[in-house]
């Protein structure tokens, strides 16, 4: 099986960490499971940018996303570190640029740099940032991809957008990786996400079961096609909850009935061993190159261990 795999931390956002009251062994929980990741053989480790707790805000706690891949940067050594995704909406792109160059230099050049157009209303809201319609969050996600590769490449960036402006700035350093950090463009819209990653992606993020992933793919080389692009350039990435147990009816226990019929849980793996390896199977026919993984039990070190003997050995 030539298919990598990456895993999606226990950050909090999905109530992964609910009942930890000190944030300091929150974290240390965290770190322990990208830490156990790295040592058994994933390719990558995964951290969403999120502000609140889902499927409702709670007063439990969710680590910041870009501070905590700084702090796993130093925290691992092998393991690539990247986000599912970073909210344009969130931070200035030329900043957020220069903040993804020093992380890559901390990581030693293990850095992906993952973004995406936003979505969650209600935090945007809380932290007082404007929540524009799909149409021009999209449209902020292409200027700031620009942005983020002028800053990347240019001596002295510049960009003049209509939501962005830059004017000679200097990024140094640029990073470690070359020509670039790669950048994954997440998110499964086909007439402007999909075409953005054809355009300026070197990655992308997409979630469902097997045919709707390779509907999803079959968009993007289209793209390809009609810009000149290799498709076979973008490192293709899928995302899918994860229940592996010694049986099907083991894992299946697992399943928690609140994520009966929610997006999250489209596409989920649920099996024994065996059962996953079909499903993965499927996934990668349909053109995954690297799977995103959350184990909901992830803090429970034993799931990554039971897994990585199973398909990473």
């Amino acid at each position: 099986m030539s298919l990598q795999f990456g895993i999606s931390l226990p950050q909090g956002w999905n109530m992964e960490l609910a009942g930890i009251k000190n944030p300091i062994e929150a974290y240390e929980v965290m770190t322990r499971v990208a830490q156990t990741a790295d040592e058994v053989g994933f390719t990558s480790a995964w951290l969403v940018d999120h502000f609140h707790t889902t499927p409702r805000p709670s007063q439990e706690l969710t680590f910041e996303c870009w501070s905590t891949t700084a702090a796993l940067a130093r925290d691992t050594r092998r393991i690539r570190i990247g986000q599912t995704v970073t909210c344009t909406g969130y931070r200035n792109p030329a900043l957020l640029a220069k903040m993804a160059s020093t992380v890559d230099v901390l990581s030693h050049g293990r850095l992906n740099f993952g973004i995406g157009a936003g979505w969650h209303e209600h935090e945007y809201r809380g932290y007082g940032y404007d929540y524009p319609d799909t149409a021009e969050r999209l449209r902020r996600l292409g200027e700031a991809v620009q942005v983020i590769l002028a800053m990347w490449t240019q001596e002295e960036a510049v960009f003049e957008g209509k939501y962005y402006q830059i004017h000679g700035a200097i990024n140094q350093p640029k990073g470690v990786q070359h020509p670039h950090i790669p950048i994954l463009i997440g998110g499964g819209g086909e007439k402007v996400t999909l075409k953005l990653v054809a355009q300026y992606g070197d990655a992308c993020n997409v979630f469902g079961n097997p045919e709707t992933i390779k509907h999803k793919f079959s968009v993007l080389k289209a793209h390809c096609e009609a810009l000149g692009r290799d498709y076979e350039s973008i490192h293709r990435t899928a995302g899918a909850l994860c229940f592996i147990g010694e049986t099907d009816e083991q894992a299946q226990a697992k399943f928690p009935a609140a994520l009966q019929g929610r997006p999250i849980a489209a596409g989920a793996l649920i099996g024994s061993p065996e059962t996953i390896r079909q499903r993965i199977t499927e996934l990668e026919e349909a053109g995954v190159q690297e799977l995103i993984l959350g184990f909901p039990d992830a803090v429970q070190l034993d799931t990554l261990r039971f897994f990585a003997h199973e398909f990473l050995t």
